[in-house]
């Protein structure tokens, strides 16, 4: 069942760079150094703003329902079709500015709220990330589509990775857009840094909490997003706030361990990353594991690539599944 008629709020997106400021540009501590987002000696560009809002406009939003109740997602209608997941702490709308050129490219992209996060319900307990993959076939169901490919972006790429061994009959293909290798170690270390921020945060007199946010995200963009589309990732992180949720994604993907997962994967794969992502060197080491995998990166840019790269990242993506001749 499909039904616009109840509306549910929460979030999720995974970084790592340092490894140590790395899960959580929510959560990142004040006066760290900022992630490269600028590729040195690059030409200016144009900052990613408001015009975003204006591509989304094609998609139409709907919920289905789903293993912990609604899932809400937004729909292009036609193309083939294409399932996006976001990467904690976002939205559905993390993709607002690749919609218009996927859909150029004939492409029809779907991009869910997983549970928690953007206006889908949450899970009923602390999810791990084969938590989140049951919703993909749910809203496939719900628009009656055999098979689609999917892309993830860090937390949505383990998603990914986990939709694409548990329900294979549904998966065309796969874009990884940054696997998470993290030694027990690291993991130990993250999940007791950015696990224990991120439960312990709370609203703070004259919205401090959300001007935190506000200037962690403008660090990890390094001057390449607009002050508009800042503002934006900070609603839908204290969506998630909100929600009771907003530490549910990271601490899913940092006790998740994708190298065995990884290998399970049978379906056409694209390995999509870039080299200021956070999680490059994962990437880097995926591509070894899987050397059968395409790969794809893009120079420079950060976690936020979808938004300052717009046009490159989608192409990667369309050039692959027509390459692959995926349907």
């Amino acid at each position: 069942m499909i039904g616009n008629v109840r509306r549910r709020v929460a979030l999720g997106m995974i970084g790592s760079g340092s490894i140590v400021g790395t899960l959580g540009p929510f959560s990142h501590s004040a006066g760290a150094a900022s992630p490269a987002a600028v590729t040195p000696g690059a030409p200016p560009r144009e900052k990613a703003g408001p015009a975003a809002m204006k591509q989304s406009a094609a998609m139409r939003r709907a919920y289905a329902d789903g293993p912990y109740g609604q899932i809400h997602y937004l729909d292009a209608g036609t193309g083939r079709p294409l399932v996006m997941l976001h990467q904690a702490v976002m939205t559905a709308n993390q993709f607002d500015y690749v919609f218009a050129p996927l859909i150029a490219r004939g492409l029809r992209p779907i991009a869910i709220d997983m549970p928690g996060f953007g206006l889908s319900d949450r899970t009923p307990f602390e999810p791990a990330v084969s938590d989140y993959a049951p919703v993909v076939p749910a809203v496939l169901d719900a628009l009656g589509i055999s098979r689609a490919a999917v892309v993830g972006h860090h937390t949505g790429a383990l998603v990914t990775n986990e939709v694409a061994i548990r329900y294979p009959e549904r998966v065309s293909a796969n874009i990884l857009c940054g696997p998470l290798f993290i030694s027990d170690e690291q993991r130990a270390a993250l999940i007791a840094d950015i696990g224990g921020r991120e439960r312990a945060f709370r609203a703070l007199p004259h919205a401090a909490h959300m001007n935190q946010l506000a200037e962690a995200r403008e660090r990890y963009a390094n001057g390449s997003i607009s002050a508009e589309r800042i503002s934006d990732y900070v609603v839908q992180a204290m969506l998630a706030v909100q929600r009771g949720a907003y530490w549910y994604g990271h601490n899913a993907g940092l006790n998740y361990r994708q190298e065995e997962a990884l290998m399970k994967i049978t379906q056409p794969t694209l390995l999509l990353t870039n080299t200021g992502d956070m999680l490059y060197a994962s990437a880097l080491q995926a591509r070894k594991m899987r050397p059968d995998f395409a790969f794809t990166e893009l120079e420079g840019g950060g976690i936020d690539i979808v938004d300052q790269q717009p046009g490159p990242w989608s192409a990667a993506i369309a050039d692959f599944l027509a390459a692959a001749a995926i349907d």
